[in-house]
């Protein structure tokens, strides 16, 4: 890990009570004089600011000299509260509170899965506080927005779904973890108080998509729907042929590097 990267909590007083969120960021010493974007990573499901894209992307902020961002949200990784209390819209929110507390001017969104939906709706919270321009870029990996109601819910068998309303919640076999993954009513319920591809998106911002072919969790025609989503925007997806959800291998990561680098 880079020795510039700081590491810090941040008291967010939430819905839930106050909810300390592990945050982790560096600083350049150009960036405010050049105006160079800073980089903010943006997680998936379960996932935490620990991984293999996220520590990339810290190594490229210092070999770029800029500035670099990222945190876990509630019941994720090390920040506080319980996974299965959260939401799409707490993440959001809570996105917005580290944001607009630990990075200034405009700034480059990474959001792998989750993150590129969680992204989609920052950038929306971002405009409606005429903060829009704090955006120079997103670059979303194998994004998944409105994935409550368009890849997680259909999957479910109707037993499934009879027992998630039942019973609030229901377990899931990971293929990423140990842990089964936790699936809740509340979760499926808020994601439609979030969703973005039916309706246009206007980010106004150059927005990069990499999205896997061979990806077993977000079909690449979900990435798909998202470019239709995004009518007056700049948009290039880049389709890996072989690439699977995690994108994490050294010529995928070597790919993420040169898309993000070309919006600074």
């Amino acid at each position: 890990m880079p020795a510039l990267e700081n590491f810090t909590t941040h008291a967010y007083e939430s819905s839930r009570g106050t909810i300390e969120l592990a945050v982790k960021t560096s600083a350049s010493s150009i960036n405010a004089a050049e105006k160079k974007p800073g980089l903010i990573w943006l997680g998936g499901y379960r996932s935490d600011m620990d991984g293999t894209k996220a520590e990339a992307m810290v190594a490229w902020a210092e070999e770029w000299n800029t500035a670099s961002l990222r945190f876990d949200y509630s019941g994720h990784g090390r920040s506080g509260g319980e996974f299965t209390d959260g939401c799409i819209s707490d993440w959001v929110a809570e996105s917005l509170e580290v944001v607009r507390n630990y990075s200034k001017g405009p700034q480059v969104l990474l959001g792998s899965s989750m993150g590129g939906w969680i992204s989609l709706r920052l950038v929306q919270e971002l405009q409606k506080l005429g903060e829009g321009d704090r955006i120079a870029g997103l670059v979303l990996i194998a994004p998944a927005p409105d994935f409550t109601k368009e890849l997680m819910f259909p999957s479910m068998s109707a037993e499934q779904q009879s027992e998630l309303m039942e019973k609030g919640f229901i377990l899931e076999p990971s293929e990423y973890s140990d842990e089964p993954n936790i699936i809740t009513r509340k979760l499926i319920e808020d994601g439609q108080d979030n969703l973005v591809l039916d309706a246009k998106i206007n980010v106004k911002a150059p927005v990069r998509i990499i999205q896997g072919m061979n990806d077993p969790d977000v079909p690449y025609q979900h990435a798909m729907r998202l470019i239709e989503a995004l009518p007056e925007d700049d948009v290039v997806a880049t389709l890996v042929k072989d690439g699977d959800h995690r994108l994490s291998r050294d010529q995928d990561i070597a790919l993420i590097k040169r898309v993000t680098s070309a919006l600074l």
